[in-house]
């Protein structure tokens, strides 16, 4: 045995260690990793961890602790070594897991059906009618093959005697199968020998299930029509149903985890504003117009699911959901309602309901729990406090778990009369020292240290029962004397693995074949939302950039040349940088000017470099399903180096860290032309970057053609990167007449005013094939001008024609973006375009 391994390594005391035996050996399971880690230098692991934690931080892994600083940009916490089952271990929790998910989706069946359960006294009354999560407008909802708990998770804590506990139940909408996918990925590319080696089962064929599953429903709701002139026809018989998940938005805690599992299902990733009801059906507004919706699996909570019959004040979800449910013409998964099932005082009463629904004794058993509801158990309760955990009785309570052992005098007795005064709202469990697990610490002495785990399992509903993902979200505590285990508290993960027990499944979610009639070219399902938010990204994109090449240039004169060298460009650069916001409107001197712009680089507040990046990122975190991980890595890497709320760096450090920022977004404008399709969604990233840099042009050629005549023209190139382009033709100092015909008129610059303008009519003009007029119509008189320019008579400093047809392209650049939104994302006209003249 390494004993430089195990110098940290905590005896478990009253507790199970899931790696060791009593006499301090590995359990078999366990061997191969243990013995891979004591032959193993320890430079080695610390590079394998130093690779793991880049993955997570480059590909945007994220999880929104909301009282954290880090807000969304919070890094999965996720531990080196996997945490290990042998596979007769894991068919004991698989059957106890399908057991429990069809005995509730029973009960869930009888309370919003025929209420046996309530009659026969196997359940209270106050337990159902008193409990929030009962949604009284969801009763007499007939579910498909009365499923309505489709998706389910299951929280299992081990007990000192080696036995798996229930100690909650996730039926509403559970997350962390895509943490528990994400894991995967990272961690047997951290062990790819013992993950091969040791035979791990693979996860790709339970989400594949639960995706054919989701649209075997699909198709029988497709077969329930409104009651509508505009109902959608029936489903081909090649034609897949419409499953889309529905996302509270990026500031809910497992944002990034919805994102990742829309991406890898292939679902679309709505929110409630993307869908509406018409007739009793449900629609996704797209761009090609609205495409009915089959299948919502949700990640909204149930009362936020529809604002017309179960929560007024709710922005997550869609007015008539609950009537487009209780029609059966959508399914929801899991159905309304669900939360139900969730309350801790239900854990008491299923080994009674078991027998009843199912003839059968529960397979596992939940932790000792009373619902104080009862008068006898209020009172057996209250006396055994000293050995229990008392927490509310129902999510909605929000209130922290309560340990009768840490109580004194005082507090014990407060804590009693609240539970005498609303016992209904409280349940007792019993108090389990739950098991430890292995965790890797790093320096100063690399080994094994120990924390608490608990295991969270998934099982989906398929048409002939259910099954359980072979494996799970493993989560970690604090530390190895941590009583509570939550995420919320800066809780980690781990990787589970399940040890097949003959030969490793290696099925594939992707489709073997896809025949000819099946092809797709374009996507078909572009929300309104996503397209808008491509718009936006291309234009922050490209924001972002010019504001980078204006700071530099600004920076670089100051750095670099001596006040008595500076001419009227250095006032034009100022007076561009105040335009932008970098700059406020008071006289500077050199210090001040240096201390603010470098400021702009690290300040939230107002426009500025930060300012920038931090709209970037968020409009970036709406399109995560849409970005590949190569183009999240590098706007990850980009936006943590100017992401603010640190101290302004000096004047080199500054333009070294521009120099950066400009080549990253280089790589992401490369990403945006190379590595998309040309699909209508990309077309409008590109009139928002087409947009955004005619904008920033002409206000630039506006500034740097009312310089003196004998101004320096450098800057100008630089900031319009253009500078190697305009050297290899000429060879020479810039002057007016070639520099003017390279920014203006040259159609090949893609930094020209004339690239812009092509490029925006061409893509104006593709999406008018479809939608009609989009604005094209503003530029094509202007773009007539502009090729109008007569270079030897126009272009000059000081030139009045260009100078007004610039003024012209900038207005319009204006009209056309709210042309744009009025007739793309808010669907409330277009704007008069009578009143533009150009």
């Amino acid at each position: 045995m390494n004993n430089s391994l195990l110098a940290a390594y905590p005896l478990a005391q009253q507790r199970y260690d899931e790696m060791f035996e009593a006499d301090s050996m590995p359990r078999p399971h366990w061997r191969a990793l243990f013995d891979h880690l004591g032959r193993e230098p320890a430079e080695v692991m610390r590079q394998r961890i130093d690779a793991l934690q880049r993955q997570v931080r480059e590909n945007g892994v994220t999880y929104n602790i909301y009282a954290d600083p880090k807000g969304m940009t919070r890094p999965w916490d996720l531990d080196v070594l996997p945490f290990i089952l042998p596979q007769q271990e894991w068919a004991g929790i698989e059957a106890g897991v399908i057991q429990r998910a069809t005995l509730l989706n029973q009960i869930l069946g009888d309370v919003y059906g025929e209420q046996t359960l309530l009659k026969e006294g196997l359940l209270p009354p106050g337990l159902v009618h008193g409990n929030a999560g009962f949604l009284r407008p969801c009763h007499g909802i007939r579910q498909s093959d009365d499923i309505a708990l489709h998706f389910y998770a299951v929280d299992l804590t081990r007990a000192p005697n080696g036995r798996w506990w229930v100690v909650g139940d996730r039926t509403q909408s559970p997350s962390g199968a895509g943490y528990a996918l994400e894991n995967r990925i990272v961690i047997s590319r951290a062990f790819p020998e013992l993950f091969r080696d040791m035979k791990i089962e693979h996860l790709a064929g339970f989400f594949a299930r639960l995706r054919d599953s989701l649209a075997h429903w699909g198709r029988i709701c497709a077969a329930n029509r409104g009651d509508g002139a505009d109902d959608s026809p029936p489903l081909r018989d090649s034609e897949q149903p419409l499953i889309v998940l529905l996302t509270p938005g990026p500031y809910n805690e497992t944002y990034y985890e919805q994102t990742y599992l829309a991406r890898y299902l292939g679902f679309p990733l709505v929110e409630g504003g993307d869908l509406t009801v018409r007739n009793g059906l449900v629609w996704l507004k797209t761009l090609a117009g609205p495409r009915r919706v089959h299948v919502i699996l949700r990640r909204v909570d149930d009362e936020f699911c529809d604002p017309l019959e179960l929560r007024s004040d709710s922005a997550l979800g869609v007015a008539g959901l609950t009537e487009a449910a209780r029609r059966g013409t959508v399914l929801l998964a899991n159905g309304l309602g669900s939360n139900l099932l969730e309350s801790g005082a239900l854990l008491g009463y299923l080994p009674a309901i078991s027998r009843r629904l199912l003839g059968e004794e529960l397979k596992m058993p939940s932790v000792g729990t009373w619902w104080c509801g009862e008068p006898a158990a209020l009172e057996q309760a209250i006396d055994q406090l000293d050995n229990l955990v008392v927490k509310p009785a129902f999510p909605q309570l929000r209130q922290l778990p309560v340990f009768g052992q840490d109580l004194d005098a005082e507090a014990r007795a407060s804590l009693i009369d609240a539970m005498r005064a609303r016992p209904h709202n409280y349940v007792a469990q019993e108090l389990v020292r739950i098991s430890q697990a292995p965790v890797w610490r790093g320096d100063p002495a690399p080994g094994l240290n120990a924390s608490v785990v608990g295991l969270r399992v998934f099982a989906c509903a398929t048409p002939n029962g259910y099954i359980v993902m072979p494996g799970g979200l493993t989560r970690v505590a604090t530390g190895a004397d941590a009583r509570v285990i939550t995420m919320q508290r800066g809780g980690a993960s781990k990787d589970t693995w399940v040890q097949a027990r003959g030969r490793v499944s290696q099925m594939s979610l992707l489709p073997s074949s896809t025949a000819a009639h099946e092809l797709v070219r374009g996507d078909t399902h572009l929300a309104s939302r996503v397209v808008e938010n491509l718009f936006w990204f291309g234009r922050l994109s490209e924001r972002c950039d010019s504001t980078t090449r204006l700071l530099r240039s600004a920076l670089d004169f100051l750095l670099n040349v001596s006040p008595e060298y500076r001419g009227g460009e250095w006032e034009t650069v100022q007076a561009l940088c105040q335009k932008f916001g970098l700059l406020n409107e008071e006289p500077h001197d050199d210090a001040d000017i240096e201390t603010e712009l470098l400021q702009s680089m690290v300040t939230r507040k107002g426009p500025g470099l930060a300012s920038n990046f931090q709209q970037l990122y968020r409009v970036a975190g709406l399109l995560r399903e849409r970005l590949s991980l190569d183009n999240w890595r590098t706007l990850n890497q980009v936006v943590q180096q100017h992401s603010g709320m640190g101290q302004p760096p000096s004047l080199a450090g500054a333009i070294t860290r521009l120099d950066n920022a400009t080549s990253s977004l280089m790589t992401l404008s490369g990403f945006a032309n190379d590595g998309m399709t040309r699909d209508n969604g990309w077309r409008f990233m590109q009139i928002g970057r087409r947009l955004e840099r005619l904008q920033f042009l002409c206000t630039v050629l506006q500034h740097g053609i009312s310089m003196p005549s004998d101004s320096g023209l450098d800057w100008l190139l630089e900031v319009a990167d253009s500078i190697v382009t305009y050297r290899s033709r000429y060879m020479a100092q810039p002057e007016w007449l070639p520099m003017l015909d390279l920014l203006v008129l040259d159609d090949s610059n893609p930094r020209s005013v004339a690239f812009q303008v092509g490029g925006l009519i061409r893509n104006l003009d593709r999406l008018a094939v479809n939608h009609g007029p989009c604005g094209a119509e503003l530029f094509m008189p202007l773009q007539a001008q502009l090729q109008a320019l007569n270079p030897g008579r126009d272009l000059y400093a000081g030139s009045a024609p260009l100078l007004n047809l610039l003024r012209k392209l900038n207005t319009a650049s204006i009209a056309l973006s709210d042309q744009i939104g009025l007739q793309f994302f808010s669907y409330s006209g277009a704007v008069n375009l009578d009143t533009f003249t150009p």
